[in-house]
């Protein structure tokens, strides 16, 4: 496991913060009856407009709509079909969002409901869209809750997110300067099984790698769709953009005033140095991917060590049908995928250059307007 990171405290990563995420769980948000929790929910809410009022731009990421709806309906479990679930969430969402502006509210704020799908951060321009509408709340001194659209976000058909937790953190690409806090029912991520009484709850990790993820201890419930290893993915989105993240004890009352006190709770994951920046936070995580490119040995090793521009000689096979501009994945000659870019050709001219010199493109296509398939500009290595 890598040492902390020494250099980095709790108060430096607080200090810096000048936005602020904090997702919310089913499992936090719901009774053991899978009722909505008001009394949390009023708990969350007095700790978000208490970072509000530090000037900081505040968003709530909360599940619990499907929690919500069970509990409403009187449901003893979660519905396995499709359509049962978007129609348990649209119930549920009323109370959820109803239960979030009467606590902000208390304090003087406003609860702005957002409802998203991934698809409406796939396209450039409404990735900008739900930044600009994200600030503009904030500059009316509201709270954005933000939630996935359960009620038309359908998971077979590649429009959700998965779980809010890569919401949150794709969320938290839109900002700078953001610190992103994962409230789960579990204080933090164990060196152990949470279980086991010998187990001790990490106080920083520096750097998210296979050890990291290795000790991720996923369990199964009726209610919610995240763990362990959907958080740690999550903090690895987040960091990768250089903002650092926070896995802390949702049930705790006062947790959200103990982490911006600098407190020591829950596991901090500390910001990479060499961060994700501007329009390769989008391509790396938000874009639809419209194909793939397919690397020899050669170009994968230049792609992989030094992010080189793709250059079609390195080119072995495309797959998909896609327009100039499309992102593309870019994998190696085993499969893996290395990074994600800007395509500048579409698919059928890269079939026709895949293997040619630059020197040759002019020729095969009669024009070359660019002399790489993807400029290292619009390339983002995967972490």
């Amino acid at each position: 496991m890598p040492a902390p990171n020494t250099h980095v405290s709790r108060t430096q990563v607080i200090q810096n913060a000048q936005s602020v995420i904090v997702k919310v769980g089913t499992r936090v948000l719901t009774t053991a009856e899978g009722k909505l929790d008001r009394n949390r929910v009023n708990l969350l809410a007095a700790g978000l407009c208490r970072i509000a009022q530090t000037g900081r731009q505040t968003i709530m990421v909360s599940s619990g709509a499907v929690g919500a709806g069970i509990g409403k309906l009187g449901l003893d479990a979660r519905p396995s079909g499709l359509s049962q679930l978007q129609a348990v969430a649209a119930v549920g969402q009323t109370d959820l969002i109803q239960a979030y502006e009467s606590a902000i509210s208390a304090s003087g704020r406003h609860a702005a409901q957002v409802l998203l799908t991934r698809a409406d951060l796939r396209r450039r321009t409404g990735y900008l869209h739900v930044r600009n509408a994200l600030s503009q709340i904030h500059s009316f001194g509201a709270i954005a809750v933000v939630n996935e659209n359960d009620s038309v976000a359908v998971g077979e058909l590649m429009t959700t997110f998965g779980d809010n937790d890569r919401l949150a953190a794709e969320l938290s690409g839109l900002l700078n300067n953001a610190l992103l806090i994962i409230l789960s029912d579990i204080d933090g991520l164990y060196d152990g099984s949470p279980s086991d009484p010998d187990s001790k709850c990490i106080d920083v990790v520096d750097s998210l790698d296979d050890s990291i993820f290795a000790l991720a201890q996923d369990r199964t419930s009726t209610v919610s769709k995240g763990g362990m290893a959907s958080k740690l993915a999550a903090a690895q989105i987040a960091t990768s953009y250089g903002h650092s993240a926070i896995i802390g004890p949702g049930r705790d009352d006062t947790v959200l005033d103990k982490i911006m006190a600098g407190e020591k709770i829950g596991t901090l994951f500390v910001a990479n140095d060499k961060s994700i920046r501007g329009r390769r936070r989008w391509i790396g995580n938000a874009a639809a991917v419209a194909g793939t490119l397919h690397l020899d040995a050669g170009a994968a090793r230049a792609v992989r060590q030094t992010g080189s521009s793709l250059l079609a000689i390195g080119i072995k096979q495309v797959d998909g049908t896609f327009k100039r501009g499309s992102v593309v994945a870019i994998v190696d000659d085993q499969g893996n995928e290395l990074a994600r870019g800007l395509c500048n050709y579409p698919s059928d001219e890269v079939e026709k250059i895949l293997g040619q010199a630059s020197d040759q493109i002019a020729e095969i296509l009669g024009h070359c307007p660019y002399e790489n398939v993807v400029h290292r500009d619009n390339l983002t290595l995967n972490p």
